[in-house]
């Protein structure tokens, strides 16, 4: 588990705190840059809406984290599709950070809205297999207790406006944020085998060295040299841990890599398929649709979409 260390680095900003009650929803616009915006049920319940997905209801102690900052909407509980955001919506600030609501007494629903930068993103081994989103329900994981005791002491230091508040407060968010990424992983691994092959020396290495250079046209006898290894003991290890051979897990990581790319920016398909390592677009195109079932431009405007 230590190589996951540098790849479980967040930087966080705390955007807003949003206080609805009644009829509202909230639309946010894909994120650009490699920013990954994440919310925090901090009373009541909604639900949050992703294309492609099925509606996912939230509650209390949830926290969402979209990692490829894709589009997507929070709504009420009870509010029809057809209401696009709140009515009457309300700008002001608690003195720490943007307050929006739409009632004038005790909300029925708050959450924490920001957004979250992963500091190796450019060589994230971790960032390019998550999905468009993850949800961690605090009810059912075991570090409970130490997540809902963060999510209040991020809400206390947003409430009030002493000196510090917003540090602080991103620096709680930055914990539970990790906690969140280090839970999703360990119950359910990007692909069988991530874990372990990041706790071997020797696969680790392998996997460090195609990070870093994904559009290299690597070899196995570069891979095993990076790594330390025979070419047959680094495939036994890949194998055995992964299921997949070295190459295989290359092309993986590199399609992975260009799915964040193509949801988190505006970069041509052309200079995503060379940034990876594929020689032509039409060839990265085909090779993006076997993996994940479209193509590129098509997983682009889903992602946009509203």
């Amino acid at each position: 588990m230590s190589g996951l260390a540098p790849l479980l680095r967040v930087r966080p900003e705390l955007e807003s705190l949003c206080r609805f009650g009644a009829q509202w929803a909230s639309p946010h616009e894909i994120s650009t840059g490699g920013w990954a915006p994440f919310h925090l049920v901090a009373r009541g319940s909604c639900g949050i809406e992703v294309a492609g997905l099925a509606p996912i209801p939230l509650e209390a102690g949830d926290v969402a984290v979209l990692p490829h900052g894709g589009a997507h909407s929070l709504r009420g509980p009870t509010t029809p599709a057809s209401l696009q955001r709140a009515a009457a919506l309300r700008l002001g600030h608690t003195g720490a950070i943007l307050l929006k609501t739409n009632v004038e007494d005790e909300p029925d629903t708050e959450i924490v809205c920001g957004r979250l930068m992963f500091e190796q993103a450019h060589q994230n081994l971790i960032l390019a297999t998550l999905p468009p989103v993850i949800v961690l329900r605090a009810r059912q994981d075991p570090d409970s207790d130490q997540l809902r005791q963060l999510m209040a002491a991020i809400r206390d230091e947003l409430d009030g406006a002493r000196p510090g508040a917003v540090a602080i407060a991103t620096d709680l968010a930055s914990a539970l944020l990790v906690m969140v990424l280090r839970t999703y992983l360990a119950r359910e691994p990007a692909h069988p085998g991530l874990l372990a092959l990041l706790g071997q020396r020797q696969s680790a290495r392998a996997l460090a060295a195609m990070l870093e250079a994904p559009a290299h046209d690597w070899a196995l006898d570069e891979l095993a040299a990076h790594a330390g290894a025979s070419r047959a003991t680094l495939v036994r290890l890949f194998q055995k841990t992964a299921g997949m051979a070295p190459l295989a897990v290359l092309t993986e990581l590199r399609l992975g890599l260009a799915r964040h790319k193509l949801l988190a920016g505006t970069a041509t398909l052309a200079a995503i398929a060379a940034e990876v390592g594929y020689q032509s677009e039409s060839t990265f195109s085909r090779a993006f649709q076997r993996r994940f079932g479209i193509r590129p431009g098509e997983a682009r405007r889903s992602g946009a979409a509203a």
